[in-house]
């Protein structure tokens, strides 16, 4: 890194802090510290919400999923105009006109008490485990530049989003993730500028939209019906509404940002506002990794994106690896010439000249896809494990390698940006499920605000540290952005079935919500440990169960009134 690229760092780390302690003067109690006494403006609100969604992972994990695997990761996004109208229409209204500071407040009024604890319990888990994801992504850059430890890079990152968030309170959260959220918008087309500055000259963006979709990369739907892809129509209109209904719906980070909103009409703004943005975002951000793909044609990728592993397999392969670089280095010199190849039988305007360049093209990719899985084996076999963890090294090994001084910085800042946003609201969402419904419900229901105030910070910084902690552990589960995904379907379908039997079944008590909750949750356990089903579809299979299983307890049960 240049002085440039520190000097925006450090502005960027500077300004978040003080935004947390100049907020953090102004709170005097926990309506103060968990909704900003519901005084923010819908942009603020909506922009907040993008940003606790749109985590570090998003940038890191998502692009190298792209790369990999090309768009077909958009299909997750599909229904999320519908789930935020959906969302106006129902789950906001319940939730603003109650006055409450958590979402599992409303089971109690509803149900009982031991509903809201149980549903607050469930969410404090995965959320909880879940959190260590987006903090864990950013470190791998931090290792790759300063040659430090990803354990020592988490918790460099942790501390100071720690301190601001349990400063600060959630008013300070959704004011500086409004700003970072516009910090991320622009780092988007400052990285599709990055990977463009790489191609030849004259080689142009319609000539790299071809040569990704000679390999598929655009192909961004599949109709198969089957039941194990994740990625297909099906799943992501079905699995991917579900997910986003309970998440956006349900889950504490997302309804505390609405929860300030400064009227019912404010709220419902912000999720309107992201129901138009929020998958051309997610587009954006998937064609970034496919933009990245066409780049490595012309400057070499790595063939380990992961240092450690090209290191491991120096010391530990000798030669066998050092012929396969040789190898991998004469098949990358051929894949760049067929792609120019292609370029040129384009411009040329001659449909046979094209088929042939094309053909020649898929053969050289197909050799240079070859020798990487030949790597892959090569290094399962050294270390006896599955290297797939290797996704999220690709965005952040090729910025390291090409961006220039000045934009290094700035990309660096968005990635910080991206992270702090979502852990700092998801820790003060952990903060106020855990003082709301438990410390205030259960240990001290009579206190003075300054004592509130003070076990709120102290629950913040709690799940901060334990967030910090369990990110040490978080390169352990391969891709990351399927990784913070199937974390949160273990949970998120009995979540959203408990609260869709509140709002919809009139006749369901407390006995049969809690109880089909229950019954919720272990179906999905059972599901995702005796069949091979995607992890999409356990939000399904725990919203059916819950309903159904809640329904059929609660006839038993005389009818509750109003």
């Amino acid at each position: 890194m240049h002085l440039a690229d520190w000097i925006i760092v450090i502005i960027y780390f500077a300004y978040v802090i003080v935004e947390g302690f100049r907020y953090g003067r102004k709170n005097q109690n926990i309506d103060d510290y968990f909704r900003g006494k519901r005084s923010l403006r819908w942009w603020a609100v909506g922009l907040s919400v993008m940003a606790t969604q749109a985590s570090a992972i998003t940038y890191i994990g998502t692009t190298g999923q792209a790369y990999d695997a090309g768009m077909s990761f958009i299909q997750v996004y599909l229904p999320q105009p519908i789930v935020m109208i959906v969302l106006c229409m129902t789950f906001v209204p319940f939730f603003y006109r109650a006055n409450i500071f958590t979402a599992y407040e409303y089971l109690e009024k509803r149900f009982d008490a031991r509903t809201r604890s149980l549903t607050s319990f469930l969410f404090l888990l995965s959320r909880g485990l879940a959190v260590s994801l987006v903090l864990y992504a950013p470190s791998i850059i931090l290792a790759v530049i300063f040659g430090w430890s990803e354990v020592f890079t988490v918790i460099v990152m942790g501390a100071s989003t720690i301190l601001y968030t349990t400063v600060g309170g959630n008013k300070a959260v959704i004011m500086i993730d409004a700003k970072q959220m516009l910090l991320m918008f622009a780092g988007i087309f400052v990285a599709f500028a990055l990977f463009i500055s790489q191609f030849p000259q004259q080689y142009s963006i319609m000539d790299a939209i071809h040569l990704a979709g000679l390999e598929g990369k655009w192909n961004n739907i599949d109709l198969s019906v089957d039941p194990t892809n994740s990625y297909t129509l099906l799943s992501g209109m079905l699995g991917g509404f579900f997910l986003a209904l309970s998440y956006f719906g349900c889950d504490q980070s997302q309804v505390q940002r609405y929860l300030t909103g400064k009227s019912l009409t404010e709220s419902r703004l912000s999720l309107v506002f992201n129901a138009f943005l929020k998958v051309p975002m997610q587009f954006l951000i998937l064609a970034l990794g496919v933009f990245m793909f066409v780049s490595y044609h012309f400057v070499k990728p790595p063939l380990n994106f992961n240092a450690d592993y090209h290191q491991t397999l120096k010391e530990e392969a000798g030669e066998r690896y050092a012929e396969l670089e040789k190898r991998y280095d004469a098949a990358f010199l051929a894949r760049k010439g067929a792609a120019l190849a292609v370029k040129q039988a384009r411009d040329n305007g001659n449909p046979a000249l094209l088929n042939a360049a094309e053909a020649q093209y898929l053969r050289a990719e197909s050799k240079f896809r070859e020798l990487r899985a030949e790597n892959r084996s090569l290094l399962e076999s050294v270390t006896g494990k599955n290297p797939s963890s290797e996704v999220n090294y690709i965005f952040p090994s090729f910025i390291i390698r090409h961006a220039p001084t000045g934009i290094l910085g700035i990309i660096l800042a968005v990635i910080f940006a991206a992270a702090m946003s979502t852990f700092s609201s998801e820790i003060n969402a952990l903060a106020s499920a855990t003082v709301i419904d438990f410390y205030k419900r259960y240990f001290r229901k009579s206190a003075s605000e300054a004592h509130y105030l003070r076990a709120s910070r102290g629950a913040t910084l709690f799940w901060g540290v334990f967030a910090t902690a369990a990110a040490c552990f978080a390169g352990q589960l391969g891709s990351l952005i399927e990784a913070v995904n199937k974390v949160g379907s273990y949970f998120y379908g009995p979540i959203l079935g408990v609260f869709l039997l509140a709002f919809l079944v009139k006749k369901c008590g407390g006995r049969g919500a809690f109880w089909g909750l229950i019954a919720g949750q272990a179906a999905v356990l059972a599901v995702a440990q005796y069949t091979s089903i995607s992890y999409l579809y356990y939000n399904v299979v725990g919203t059916v169960v819950v309903v159904a299983a809640g329904t059929a307890i609660s006839r038993r049960q005389k009818p509750i009134q109003g």
